[in-house]
């Protein structure tokens, strides 16, 4: 962080926005030292204090305050830092005395070396303080700060011989917490296991980020194995998987900044975005985009800090956004729509993807591209963009394959290859949707699913190949050039017309 930096240029006016107002407090009383100066902090509920003497003056009204602090910062010396606490609050009913009061108290501050540091979890401020408060970064705690925490939990429960490698799994799994939260996950650690457990503080932190319905921790079970086909893109993401090793920083190869997946709905681009993690051995994130949108005035922005805050904490780690286009649409038309926060927010967040220096791996999936504005297509943003069309009928075999199993069937107890061929122009989903419906009837029947069961709910199906086929054509169109085929094939699914399953029928009985 910045701060002494900030307040040793002459910066009468900083807002440090975090929930971790003991731990920013400790930072601005550092800072003071650093710099000898005093500091004194304010709160509606105990007025203004000095923090070295201890002295308190009353002034529980924000007016009274900072007219108090007029006279205090009327002198050169000493030069004063004033922590205020919660005062943006007293703002959000635009207070014209209050406004005029703290603008007034700033020139002052400007004036003779003071400071001003506003403190709370937003900041909403009125239109006529927008240039006269700066806002300071303030960053999650990294290891260095966990680790004192995680110090003395374990000083406090007693515990002895707690291992290095025990140590930075457990600091690891708390990245991403306030020292709070991250204290609370420790000290239950303690309680549940008499230790510290690395699983009980990644289990806490998937609870405590899901709270915020912002981002969450998704545990990464999917492995590249577990998607049928995708040849190309699989082999692309094997040959990044070490991308992130102390041996890559070595080698002088910076951390691949994401993934763009394009292509027909139910063709495993979320799937692959969850193996990816798996690969690449790294915690995996899942943004909501709809909720980072609010309806409180500079709320979205807020949000989308939090969540990149939040993800450059955590990392080395994959940030996993789903169909991305519907978060991202409306953002060419925002200002007559929503005041321009929708491209306000899509502005930031492309500068955060350009620019980035956290090995965060964006894999953003996205089934209308057409939505897409060009400008977040262009190279730079993501590594690679990948289009994933339908399964030709090898990946329909794999499918099959890797369906059955993860239903607790034997493969080697179904002709897969004939499967195949019955169900072309069937997306990997709809395949399982079908192998599913046919272990219902199976089991309503008192016996195990087999080809009768399979081809029936086969011919109930209607492909989404083909209901959305102009869709699909368009969107092949368009990858033509712009996007690389996540599969080789030597007959391409575009062409085929594909028959109903129901014709397929003979051959398998």
């Amino acid at each position: 962080m910045n701060l002494t930096t900030y307040l040793r240029a002459g910066y009468p006016g900083l807002a440090l926005i975090t929930s971790e107002e003991a731990r920013a407090e400790a930072e601005v009383s550092a800072a003071c030292n650093s710099l000898k100066r005093s500091l004194h902090a304010w709160s509606s509920t105990e007025g203004l204090v000095d923090t070295k003497e201890g002295r308190v003056t009353a002034c529980p009204d924000p007016l009274d305050a900072l007219q108090l602090l007029d006279g205090m910062f009327a002198s050169t010396s000493p030069r004063h830092v004033v922590l205020m606490r919660d005062l943006q609050l007293h703002m959000e009913q635009t207070d014209p005395m209050l406004v005029r009061r703290l603008k007034d108290t700033l020139r002052i501050a400007k004036t003779n070396g003071h400071a001003l540091i506003l403190l709370g979890c937003r900041l909403k401020l009125p239109p006529e303080l927008d240039h006269e408060i700066t806002h300071v970064d303030f960053t999650l705690p990294g290891p260095t700060e966990l680790g004192a925490v995680l110090d003395g939990i374990v000083k406090s429960a007693k515990l002895k011989n707690v291992h290095e490698v025990v140590r930075e799994s457990a600091l690891q799994s708390a990245l991403g917490l306030t020292t709070t939260e991250a204290e609370n996950a420790f000290a239950l650690s303690v309680v549940e296991t008499r230790g510290i457990d690395h699983k009980v503080i990644a289990r806490e932190k998937a609870r405590t980020l899901k709270k915020n319905g912002l981002i969450e921790v998704v545990e990464a079970t999917t492995s590249l194995e577990d998607i049928g086909g995708l040849g190309l893109l699989k082999e692309w993401l094997q040959r990044r998987s070490g991308a992130f090793s102390e041996s890559a920083k070595t080698y002088g190869l910076p951390a691949p900044k994401g993934l763009l997946i394009v292509g027909i709905p139910g063709t495993g681009k979320s799937l692959t975005a969850k193996a990816t993690a798996g690969a690449f051995g790294l915690p995996l994130l899942r943004l909501d985009m709809g909720c980072v949108f609010g309806g409180i005035v500079g709320q979205s922005e807020a949000n989308l800090r939090s969540v990149i805050q939040t993800a450059e904490a955590i990392a080395p780690c994959v940030l996993w956004i789903d169909e991305i286009e519907k978060g991202f649409s409306g953002s060419s038309s925002s200002g007559s729509t929503d005041g321009g926060t929708s491209s306000r927010v899509f502005g930031s967040f492309l500068s955060w993807m350009q620019e980035k220096t956290k090995a965060v791996f964006v894999v953003a999936t996205a089934n209308d591209v057409s939505k897409l504005p060009p400008e977040f297509l262009r190279k730079g943003r993501f590594d690679e963009m990948f289009f994933v069309d339908l399964p030709d009928a090898l990946e329909r075999a794999q499918i099959w394959d890797i369906v059955i199993a993860r239903h607790k069937r034997k493969p080697t107890d179904f002709d897969t290859v004939v499967l195949a061929r019955a169900c072309e122009q069937f997306t990997g989903a709809e395949i399982e949707a079908v192998f599913i419906d046919a272990m219902h009837e199976a089991y309503a029947e008192g016996k195990e699913p087999g080809a009768k069961e399979i081809l029936e709910a086969m011919t109930h199906t209607v492909p989404l190949a083909q209901l959305m086929d102009s869709k699909i054509a368009a969107l092949r169109q368009w990858s033509k050039g712009r996007a690389r085929e996540a599969a080789s094939r030597s007959t391409t699914t575009a062409t085929t017309t594909g028959s109903r399953p129901s014709r397929r029928m003979s051959e398998m009985n």
